[in-house]
């Protein structure tokens, strides 16, 4: 789904995306675009993980994998497996610059959740899914154990497990960085993975974060805003940049806000987040129309902050997300 182009902001985050792509697997004949790879099976041993409380078992790398939601197809981008995925659905937005001849070619089987008819047709050995709900038997493309009794594995990103015993409490960068190792063992490509993480460590601790700033992050919803919480991503990401989260005492990854709160708290920024079925502009025009929103600070001063959607749930583009916040927010004049 497409969302806006990138501000001149993105554009020069852009240079965190490139070598996190570019390191991605020299050893091991990873394309930095996310193209053709070279598979090591005669060197793989079989992966076992506790995924979400459902056992997955891998014993060859993955050949043909099905990608759900944005930031498990850019997770195998980043790490040269493009040339695997035979199909995607529910993109969050484009990738990122240098992964787009990639993603290119990758086909697109739905802008939602696909129909499992159109999943099974593609002989996959492994749906790679962004949210549990993805590979479910209601609203999904079929229950776990049923798709492994086809032969089909499967996999969420970690984040997203829901259930206490498996959601991260709170998501940490290392949690994000822990993703990235296991799947580079179920791909067969440790090397790789263990670069990407060197190099997001090393991007993560550039950033210099700012001070005594407080912001609201509208993620999605127009009448009643679907906000960041006090344990997701967003949480995460305000923690990088040193932005205080006015709802950080919620517990929870996303919550549905009141708008008066958020009139209560008069946040220093507003964090609004850029998807096509909800835009920054939109964000903005009903923020400025609204008249007790347009009262708040931010915005009479403006003090907007854009991310792209497919950058604010847990993957690879986190660390650029933080040192994007970080960035715009200093352009705001505040922060320090």
């Amino acid at each position: 789904m497409p969302v806006r182009r990138p501000t001149a902001v993105a554009v020069a985050l852009a240079a965190l995306v490139v070598p996190l792509a570019a390191c991605a697997g020299p050893a091991t004949g990873a394309a930095p675009s996310g193209g053709t790879t070279t598979t090591t099976t005669s060197t793989f041993r079989p992966v076992t993980v506790d995924n979400c409380g459902t056992t997955v078992t891998v014993t060859s790398p993955p050949q043909r994998v099905v990608t759900i939601k944005s930031t498990p197809t850019e997770m195998m981008l980043a790490l040269g497996l493009g040339s695997r995925i035979v199909g995607e659905a529910y993109q969050d937005g484009p990738v990122p610059a240098p992964w787009a001849a990639a993603a290119a070619s990758i086909p697109v089987l739905s802008d939602k959740i696909p129909g499992q008819e159109s999943v099974l047709a593609l002989s996959p050995d492994l749906v790679y899914a962004g949210w549990e709900s993805n590979v479910s038997a209601k609203g999904g493309v079929g229950d776990r154990s049923a798709l492994a009794a086809r032969g089909i594995a499967t996999y969420v990103s970690p984040s997203a497990c829901k259930e206490a015993a498996y959601q991260p409490d709170p998501l940490t960068f290392d949690d994000v960085f822990a993703e990235i190792s296991q799947v580079g063992d179920l791909f067969g490509v440790p090397d790789r993975a263990a670069a990407l993480v060197a190099q997001q460590k090393a991007a993560l601790a550039a950033i210099t974060p700012v001070s005594g700033v407080r912001a609201f992050w509208w993620s999605s919803g127009e009448g009643t805003p679907y906000a960041g919480a006090g344990i997701g991503a967003p949480e995460m990401i305000m923690r990088a940049a040193g932005v205080t989260n006015v709802l950080a005492s919620v517990h929870d990854t996303w919550t549905s806000a009141g708008w008066e709160d958020i009139v209560k708290a008069d946040p220093d920024v507003l964090v609004l987040v850029d998807a096509s079925w909800n835009t920054y502009d939109a964000k903005v025009k009903a923020l400025e129309s609204n008249p007790a929103l347009s009262q708040l600070t931010a915005v009479k001063e403006k003090h907007f902050v854009r991310l792209p959607f497919a950058s604010t749930e847990a993957g690879v583009r986190n660390v650029e997300a933080a040192a994007s916040l970080a960035q715009q927010v200093r352009a705001l004049g505040l922060g320090g």
